[in-house]
């Protein structure tokens, strides 16, 4: 047996004891699972019941954010980040290198496969990835929206020279503005309403980081009226579509990769179609753990995101405080191994 936190209902977050997974099937590996990030997409589970069309049925153990120690296998004995998506590498999708875009793919913490707030798993090998030794075990869970951050900026198009608006500074809008900035940007701009957030963007290589009533009118200004070159919105609301297509010079590129709370999302098309702006929509990430790493290991400090952390036992204060958005990443320890 071994500990498990799982999401019952809104708000009903319960810590037991589950049975062992058992021996791993070919090609699988047992995890003991050590740190666990709280996504934006867990909050609005724990809050909300769910994330646009996608609601609770069953109880779930959430989590797919998070790093551990593979107990067997090839990385046996070795510390690992784990990808949370299970592709099913047949469809047609995954067949042409876009297994994010799997219509079956299976995801931690999401329609009954459980995810990382618990001591032990099993995970497919090919989807462990061994952690350097510079890399602590949080930074290891924030590999995951770092991995977003970089899939992101590239679905983006951003370019050298070119100026960046990221809209929403939540832990991967954060991350962005270090990815844009690695990708060659000239400036990135910052909009965000929580000042703790804007300071954190800054921190990560935003040149400037205002409140939503003030992007518009100092974006504009501080690019003589022109606009940016690219947006990365990451809010999640109309508003922030709203100030992407504000914010966006003619012919730029908004990659949309918030996560809303409903179904559908609005944003101003008359103007958009006035400037010929390109929407790309951002699907979680795919192949950008290595990349990930890379960047961990070369600047981009994981370990300064990580404002509060909690033990297992107190899972349920952990997501109650990080739906405060009093913090910039929270993380949970399981220290499984």
């Amino acid at each position: 047996m071994h500990r498990a936190a799982k999401l019952h209902a809104v708000g009903d977050l319960r810590l037991a004891e589950v049975a062992d997974p058992g021996p791993p099937p070919p090609g699988w590996s047992t995890v003991a699972v050590t740190s666990v990030g709280l996504c934006g997409s867990d909050l609005h589970w724990y809050a909300e019941g769910g994330t646009g069309e996608v609601t609770i049925g069953d109880p779930v153990v959430p989590g797919h954010e998070f790093a551990g120690v593979a107990l067997d296998g090839p990385h046996a004995g070795r510390r690992v980040a784990v990808d949370p998506a299970i592709p099913c590498g047949a469809c047609e999708q995954c067949r042409s290198g876009h297994g994010n875009l799997c219509p079956e793919v299976r995801f931690a913490g999401h329609a009954g496969l459980d995810g990382g707030l618990q001591e032990r798993l099993v995970w497919p090998d090919e989807l462990l990835f061994p952690l350097p030794d510079e890399l602590t075990d949080d930074a290891g869970a924030l590999l995951e929206p770092l991995g977003v951050a970089v899939h992101a900026v590239k679905v983006a198009h951003v370019r050298d020279g070119d100026d960046v608006l990221v809209v929403g500074a939540g832990p991967i809008g954060v991350l962005a503005c270090a990815v844009a900035r690695r990708a060659g940007a000239a400036r990135v701009f910052v909009s965000e309403p929580l000042a703790h957030r804007r300071a954190t963007a800054q921190r990560f290589g935003a040149d400037a980081a205002w409140s939503p009533e003030e992007a518009e009118r100092e974006l504009l200004a501080a690019t003589s009226g022109r606009g940016v070159d690219v947006v990365v919105e990451m809010a999640g609301v109309d508003a922030a579509l709203t100030t992407a297509v504000a914010c966006a010079r003619p012919g730029a590129r908004i990659a949309v990769g918030g996560i809303p709370s409903t179904p559908l999302s609005a944003f101003p098309a008359a103007p958009a179609r006035r400037k010929g702006l390109t929407f790309a929509m951002v699907r979680r990430m795919h192949g950008t753990y290595p990349r990930a790493i890379e960047l961990a290991t070369t600047g981009v400090d994981l370990d300064d995101l990580v404002s509060d952390r909690f033990p297992l036992e107190r899972a349920d204060e952990a997501f109650r405080h990080a739906v405060g958005r009093s913090g910039d990443k929270t993380v949970i320890r399981v220290a499984g191994a």
